[in-house]
């Protein structure tokens, strides 16, 4: 494979050095790349123990960015398992949904810990993830024993008794960063929007100043008039009280 790809390329020599690295099976998990793609893995871990997926055997792809390892992976189950749905990249916010809060330290490893670690945790409505019954995931679990992969075979053959490398601090300090997390576009609901309310049409009193200043000249002017015909009426009597004097 190598003869196929730039190993001066930065990717390509980071998966490489994680193949080597990955090459023994234990019992907890394996991956490598197919035969003639190395962006391409297959995986396989053991249902966390304690947990509805302790007799569980999942399978499952990794697709990896040209940009790897400064752009996250995608990760897809392809093994019935009641937590998430088969053929669909999940999200988890160490693969391709969030590449927001990738770390370029982070590996193949990390994203296998992390699945899991995370299988018993709830869906809350995630891309891919499931709810079924407890029920459900333990039939499925042991089902999932006799599940062959076209390119892999049986999976219950791909595990081993060697045990994994133990968690070191870093790693585990990552585990508890990772978080599954919904599309927000998804999930997001629409604002509730409050009832509408008919306002009633409220009688504004007029401010036309116009119209105020003529309202007023008119109570002068008749205010006005009101004192011509009051004077004009007092002479004539004046007149006529005169006259009748002189008589």
């Amino acid at each position: 494979m190598a003869d196929k790809y730039n190993t001066k390329c930065p990717g390509v020599k980071r998966l490489m050095r994680e193949a080597i690295e990955l090459a023994q099976a234990t019992e907890e998990y394996c991956a490598r790349p197919l035969e003639d793609n190395l962006f391409e893995w297959h995986f396989t871990v053991q249902g966390p123990k304690g947990t509805d997926f302790e007799d569980g055997i999942y399978h499952g792809r990794i697709l990896l960015p040209k940009e790897y390892p400064m752009h996250p992976p995608h990760i897809i189950l392809l093994t019935p398992n009641g937590r998430f749905e088969v053929n669909k990249k999940i999200c988890l916010s160490i693969s391709g949904h969030h590449p927001e809060t990738w770390q370029p330290s982070w590996s193949i490893r990390t994203a296998l810990l992390a699945l899991i670690a995370f299988m018993p945790t709830p869906g809350e409505g995630t891309i891919g993830s499931l709810e079924y019954s407890s029920a459900e995931r333990k039939i499925l679990a042991k089902k999932s024993r006799t599940w062959a992969c076209p390119q892999c075979g049986d999976i219950i053959n791909l595990l081993s008794s060697t045990a994994a490398e133990p968690i070191t601090e870093e790693e585990q300090s990552v585990l508890n960063q990772i978080a599954f997390k919904g599309e927000e576009e998804q999930n997001a609901k629409p604002p509730v929007e409050e009832p509408s309310q008919d306002v009633e049409p409220q009688v504004l009193e007029s401010t036309d100043n116009t119209t105020t200043f003529l309202d007023q000249l008119t109570e002068i002017l008749v205010a006005l008039l009101l004192g011509v015909v009051a004077i004009f009426i007092y002479r004539r009597w004046d007149i006529q009280a005169t006259h009748d004097d002189d008589l």
